[in-house]
């Protein structure tokens, strides 16, 4: 399994939305993708260059994406573990926004930023954030702004002392905000919840499917 390459920068090419370079070591060359981003900034070609690769092995091809940071990389990985993010796309919005920028925008639920990438679509976009944003606002506390997107300001908007609390009123409000539900909409749905009972202790995915219910009796 191939995790790192080091050596000598050669032949960089586009096709179409498709970027690569090959990468020389020790008498042989590697051909390996990389982002639109880190295309843009390469060095002349003979420099040393170093990158961290993620191998991708198919029946019918072998191929190999580079990355010049590890936790680029990494965050690669996380993407294409959700359904329907293949690599090109996981690579279209590591080319489009960066990593700290991509991953506000997923805790976030910033469906606009998201689908500025190449074939990012809402339902997409939903997706990304609905599957990833718990994960990467635990793995990247530190670096994230609290107060997040207007609509996504945490959880003084909705928050009145009754309802989910915690992480549990933070993923009712993501996920039903990614479901294209306005902030009144929600804070109205978590306090009628409320107001009718749950099961004792319920789970975040409780308050969401009783929400999701009450909400379609609204609308109906």
């Amino acid at each position: 399994m191939i995790g790192w390459l080091q050596g000598e920068l050669a032949d960089p090419w586009q096709l179409d939305k498709r970027y690569g370079l090959q990468l020389r070591c020790q008498g042989v060359g590697y051909d390996v993708l990389i982002t639109q981003r880190q295309w843009l900034t390469l060095p002349p070609a003979g420099t040393n260059l170093s990158l961290h690769i993620h191998p991708s092995i198919r029946e019918d091809a072998w191929t190999l994406f580079g990355f010049g940071e590890r936790h680029e990389r990494d965050l690669f990985r996380e993407l294409v573990a959700v359904s329907g993010v293949g690599p090109q796309m996981a690579m279209g919005l590591l080319g489009t926004l960066e990593p700290a920028v991509l991953i506000k925008a997923i805790v976030h639920a910033d469906l606009r930023q998201l689908t500025q990438a190449p074939g990012v679509g809402k339902r997409t976009a939903e997706r990304l954030a609905v599957e990833l944003r718990t994960k990467l606002q635990q793995r990247y506390a530190a670096s994230l702004d609290p107060s997040g997107p207007e609509g996504f300001g945490g959880e003084a908007e909705i928050s009145d002392g009754s309802g989910p609390e915690g992480s549990d009123r933070e993923a009712v409000q993501i996920t039903l905000g990614a479901l294209g539900y306005e902030v009144l909409e929600i804070h109205r749905a978590i306090r009628a919840v409320a107001g009718m009972g749950l099961t004792e202790a319920p789970t975040a995915d409780d308050w969401i499917r009783e929400c999701l219910r009450w909400l379609s009796r609204e609308v109906a």
